[in-house]
């Protein structure tokens, strides 16, 4: 992974340099006509027009689909840009798509609201119940929608057996890895068509770009592109270039913040102010046993209850010092944030009880900070309360 991240897109452009070239031209010239027939024909050809392709997207897509161990990759502007472009690509009016109760916001979103105006039925399912997946089948059921782990809780989807109930029914499956990222998690090997990024958090690293990332088949990367040009989800030069300089040190990255949360996390368990820990490398979260099947490591983010309500989770995060407070995560920077705090403008604590949106709970996603400076941090919020 640490040579794959480094030197796999070796030979996408003809240039010497050893830093990559930012290619920032929203089109590219041809030298006759037969070269612009091609140019203009060839799907995702890299020197067209930016909408189409880009050289430095071509950098990024060899290297994720080899870090996923997909045949080839797509860039967009977005990890909803990501998303969205694939279930649109995949489905339309009549059919039948299964989620998760949990899901990133905009992800829910658009299985809650978007897509049953456009006539898709829409089921969502517990995803730690397998079973459930199996139950909700239909026979215009075309898509299945995971996401491991998911806010608020870390919880876990068990990929492997979603996806062989998928594979029997021919039935095409997308998984957002966005909170594992390749180096601890590979969805594909686990059996999903469809492995999808926000690379706006592990991948880029460093909380300066946004982008997204689809890693699948060259026949569904076909598919998936024409959408995507209609819908125009581009990533910029820019970003792609962060994003392949974040990409450069993603295996790095990971084991610090794989180690520095698995040390948090079981750091926070022995503090008698903090209620419950979810992470899913400790022995305690339900899932562990999954965890450690299908996860190479546990990630950065932590989600964890401090004793009391509100206001006692307010004054906690407000009192720590070196974490951002920032609804972000994945980058080298730590950040926290109080969940609820999130839904404070539009719900009242009741409306947020009654939606399972825990009052005092925090989630903290690692960086590379010293663990002992982490650690006295969190000694000094919790004393201050």
């Amino acid at each position: 992974m640490e040579t794959l991240a480094v030197h796999a897109d070796g030979g996408v452009t003809a240039d010497k340099t050893v830093a990559p070239a930012i290619h920032y031209s929203a089109v590219f010239k041809a030298d006759d006509s037969a070269e612009f027939v091609e140019m203009s024909s060839v799907p995702q050809h890299p020197r067209n027009y930016t909408r189409y392709g880009n050289p430095v997207h071509e950098r990024v897509k060899k290297i994720m689909a080899e870090l996923e161990g997909t045949e080839t990759a797509l860039v967009t502007a977005s990890g909803m840009g990501a998303i969205a472009t694939t279930i649109l690509s995949l489905v339309k009016a009549g059919d039948h798509v299964i989620g998760q109760t949990r899901h990133y916001m905009s992800t829910a979103k658009m299985l809650d609201d978007m897509l049953q105006r456009f006539g898709i039925e829409v089921t969502l399912v517990d995803q730690t119940d397998t079973a459930a997946f199996e139950c909700a089948i239909r026979p215009n059921t075309k898509l299945i929608v995971l996401e491991t782990p998911v806010n608020p809780l870390l919880m876990l989807t068990d990929i492997a057996a979603v996806t062989r109930l998928a594979k029997s029914r021919g039935i095409l499956t997308m998984a957002d890895n966005t909170f594992s990222s390749p180096i601890n998690q590979r969805p594909h090997d686990l059996g999903v068509d469809i492995v999808v990024h926000s690379a706006t958090k592990y991948l880029g690293g460093h909380h300066d770009m946004t982008g997204g990332v689809i890693c699948t088949s060259r026949a569904l990367a076909e598919d998936i592109w024409h959408t995507h040009i209609t819908l125009g989800s581009v990533l910029s030069p820019m970003d792609a270039w962060l994003l392949l300089r974040g990409l450069r040190t993603l295996p790095m990255r990971i084991e610090r913040i794989n180690a520095n949360a698995m040390a948090l996390a079981s750091f926070l368990e022995q503090q008698p102010q903090i209620e419950r820990v979810f992470y899913p490398g400790l022995t305690s979260h339900p899932q562990h046993e999954l965890a450690k099947r299908q996860m190479n490591g546990y990630g950065g983010v932590i989600a964890f209850g401090v004793r009391g309500g509100y206001a006692e989770a307010e004054h906690f995060v407000s009192s720590l010092q070196i974490p951002h407070n920032a609804g972000n995560l994945g980058g080298v920077d730590s950040l926290v944030i109080h969940t609820a705090a999130m839904w404070a403008g539009t719900m009242n604590p009741a409306q947020m009880k009654a939606a399972d949106i825990p009052l005092n709970f925090v989630r903290y996603s690692v960086g590379i900070e010293h663990i002992d400076d982490l650690k006295a941090d969190i000694l000094q919020a919790l004393a201050s309360m």
